[in-house]
């Protein structure tokens, strides 16, 4: 590995780096909220305490990654996605009718998608969701003969497993990658994508309360100046970081550039839903459980997820001898 650290001792540094990361934060929210006065700023702080309560997650991630084994990170990855599908379902309506699909994606599609990924097969778990279930539950749905708004129910279940199980899916799959031939690991390489969402979510969250300005359409919570100060700190973590991924210094930036539109992408969509569904006050940023308010704190490593291990392995993998 690069700079003359072993693998350990790159997961000590990224371990500690992130309590430190947290403790700042923490210290300054408490800070903050003592002497904020105006609603929307007090609101905006909340979101700030709801991605650091974020944090301690990230070390649990951490802690299974490199103490449990990749099982035990599978498993965990798995109940998230259980929980978020749940989340997605709860703020769009269904009906008594759409009971097998719903048993289909919560209690095949789940265990399916992720022990396709534990046996390392991506020819079934990068085509197992979008394609043949694509194909399978409009045909189930089909047949409780129910057409009322038919085409809309079948999407919002489709979508609901795109989002919250085939997406999310991917964040682990990035830790099954053989990149030894690099001097690195999927598990690091996992992290490092982690750490540059969390990086630039916090970050956005933090200076969007710190400097306010035109507040976004999408996320009340955040602000142009906030978002764009959010990408560069992302991009910044990674240019900290590289040194633990198969990347050179130059497209380890470029990586996280396209993990930063990735995840701001992600936002606006899954607050779309989320208003589009009138599920904003729901399961909101502010909420303290980790079985509710999914939507809002993962959102951006849905969509980032994807792009991130395709990107990998695309150009570090498949066509490694290429480019």
């Amino acid at each position: 590995m690069r700079l003359g650290f072993t693998i350990q001792e790159a997961y000590t540094f990224l371990f500690f780096g992130l309590v430190l990361l947290a403790a700042l934060g923490t210290f300054y929210v408490s800070w903050a909220l003592g002497r904020a006065i105006a609603p929307e700023r007090q609101q905006r702080l909340r979101a700030v305490s709801s991605r650091l309560r974020m944090a301690w997650w990230l070390i649990v991630v951490f802690t299974i990654a490199f103490l449990l084994g990749q099982p035990a990170l599978l498993v965990f990855f798995a109940f998230i996605s259980f929980f978020l599908l749940r989340e997605f379902i709860a703020i769009t309506p269904t009906k008594p009718t759409d009971h097998y699909a719903l048993v289909i994606a919560f209690y095949l599609a789940i265990p399916l998608q992720y022990l396709a990924i534990g046996f390392d097969q991506p020819e079934i778990y990068t085509l197992f969701i979008p394609v043949y279930l694509f194909l399978v539950l409009p045909v189930i749905m089909a047949f409780s003969r129910d057409t009322d708004r038919y085409l809309e129910r079948v999407a919002k279940v489709q979508w609901g497993l795109m989002l919250c199980v085939f997406c999310l899916s991917h964040a682990p799959a990035i830790a099954m990658l053989d990149l030894t031939r690099y001097g690195s690991s999927g598990p690091l390489l996992m992290l490092f994508f982690l750490l540059v969402i969390f990086v630039s979510d916090l970050t956005s969250s933090i200076a969007s309360s710190m400097l306010g300005g035109r507040t976004l359409r999408f996320n009340m919570n955040r602000t142009v100046v906030g978002n764009v100060i959010g990408g560069i700190g992302g991009i910044i973590a990674s240019a900290l970081m590289f040194w633990i991924t198969p990347f050179r210094f130059w497209q380890a930036l470029l990586m996280a550039l396209a993990v930063v539109i990735a995840g701001v992408l992600g936002d606006i969509v899954f607050n779309c839903v989320r208003r589009s569904m009138g599920g904003e006050r729901l399961a909101g940023e502010g909420d303290i459980y980790i079985t509710r308010g999914l939507l809002a704190r993962l959102a951006p490593i849905t969509f980032a997820a994807p792009v991130f291990y395709h990107l990998t392995t695309i150009f570090f993998i498949t066509y490694k001898d290429v480019f």
